[in-house]
């Protein structure tokens, strides 16, 4: 991190506590886990500063990083990628049965893995995902809090501002940050940040509300890039956005930023063909210009101009990485879309523009589902996978039209927004 300028120590600190407040809404005597890499260190230790100011029992830090983890990928021996820490298993499991909080800052060089083999990624991927199954799935069914955040590093900024120095492309970087999270220059840095996220959550569970007020039972989406799908969506099924509640009763934003609101589709109930919007970075690695053909759920089709090969991989990692596990819609002109900046972060960009996943659905999306087990959870039409990776799909032109259980369609977006508010 560049060095902290007076002014960006404090829209860090209000990040900071806008992170532990509304993020995680940490509560009294809460553990709080932070996964950060080692760059973001300065930042990470902010997040510590707040959660004891908030109370916490202990933060307990969990360091990665990438430039080891790149010499590692390219001198390992192969057998390593299928094997996982049992320790490292231990701790995630352990610290999530405690009832801990976590929050994830999720900054990386977006091509920091390029050139390395494919399937070395693909197998580290499975062995990580066998191993933290269980600690996934408490996230996904939010037995725990958890948030998803981020602040620049040099290799990530440089990518997103390539014709700038690399103190100048960490700036700016941070200012468009500072922007998609609600924290303004000029403003009173001191509590408009949550205040201006308590608005914010409220329009995006109108939205959900008018999603689940209308219980669709399929989406049609259609652009002019070609894009013609239809995804039925399960019986019981739930749409959420903005901020949601842990099995607990504590109320918390999982991703900052966000924009969207979600649900699942039913798993076999996809079918045509879909086009992305933007480039996926996979495992540090780009996947461009790249469509999907589905039939009955499953992709049968696929080619990417750019990446393809990790394309394959990630729908290669189990049965359920070729099924889509979450539907998601975000208006085009959401702030980030209209920054017209290309992040090569998903927690950005998929806040830019109507996106999917392929994977692992999340069970708080259906009725009753955080207490239902895989089986009885595949059984009720969600997707079970050890990934879940999200793709955009939006444009300024794109159509979803809602189809009701007595036959009746309803737009629910016109021109790449929602339909209600027009």
């Amino acid at each position: 991190m560049n060095k902290i300028t007076e002014e960006r120590k404090i829209f860090l600190t209000e990040y900071a506590r806008l992170i532990v407040k509304v993020g995680v809404n940490l509560q009294e005597d809460q553990i709080l886990v932070i996964n950060t890499p080692i760059e973001c260190a300065p930042f990470a230790r902010m997040i510590e500063a707040a959660a004891f100011d908030a109370g916490a029992h202990d933060v307990v830090m969990s360091w990665n990083d990438e430039l080891a983890a790149r010499i590692r990928y390219e001198k390992g021996k192969s057998e390593i990628f299928t094997e996982f820490p049992a320790w490292r298993k231990c701790f995630y499991e352990d610290y999530a049965e405690q009832g801990a909080a976590f929050v994830s800052i999720a900054a990386t060089n977006p091509e920091i893995f390029k050139g390395i083999e494919s399937e070395r990624m693909t197998a580290s991927k499975q062995a990580a995902g066998a191993a933290l199954f269980a600690y996934r799935a408490r996230l996904m069914s939010n037995k725990n809090t958890w948030c998803v955040v981020s602040v620049p590093t040099v290799g990530w900024a440089k990518k997103v501002f390539p014709k700038l120095t690399d103190t100048a492309a960490v700036d700016s970087l941070y200012d468009e940050i500072f922007r998609t999270v609600r924290i303004e220059k000029g403003g009173d840095a001191g509590g408009d940040a949550v205040k201006n996220w308590e608005k914010h959550i409220a329009f995006l569970q109108r939205a959900a509300k008018f999603m689940n007020d209308n219980a669709f039972v399929s989406l049609h989406y259609t652009n002019g890039l070609g894009t013609d799908l239809i995804i039925e969506l399960p019986k019981g099924h739930i749409w959420a956005g903005g901020a949601e509640k842990s099995t607990c009763g504590t109320l918390f934003a999982a991703n900052m930023p966000t924009e969207e609101v979600y649900s699942m589709p039913k798993r076999d109930g996809v079918n045509g063909t879909v086009v992305a919007t933007k480039p996926l970075n996979y495992n540090g690695n780009l996947i461009e210009n790249f469509r999907l053909t589905f039939k009955e759920g499953k992709v049968v089709n696929y080619h990417a101009e750019k990446g393809e090969e990790f394309l394959k991989g990630l729908m290669e990692t189990d049965e359920g990485a070729s099924y889509l596990g979450e539907v998601a819609l975000v208006p085009y002109d959401s702030p980030i879309s209209k920054s017209g900046i290309l992040f090569y972060n998903t927690l950005f960009d998929e806040n830019a523009a109507c996106h999917l996943a392929l994977g692992k659905a999340y069970p708080t999306c259906l009725k009753g589902g955080e207490d239902m087990g895989s089986v009885e959870l595949l059984q009720h039409g969600a997707n079970d996978s050890l990934v879940h990776e999200d793709f955009m799909v939006g444009s300024a032109d794109l159509s979803i039209v809602g189809k009701k259980a007595d036959g009746s369609e309803i737009p629910v977006f016109i021109d790449g927004n929602f339909a209600f508010e027009r």
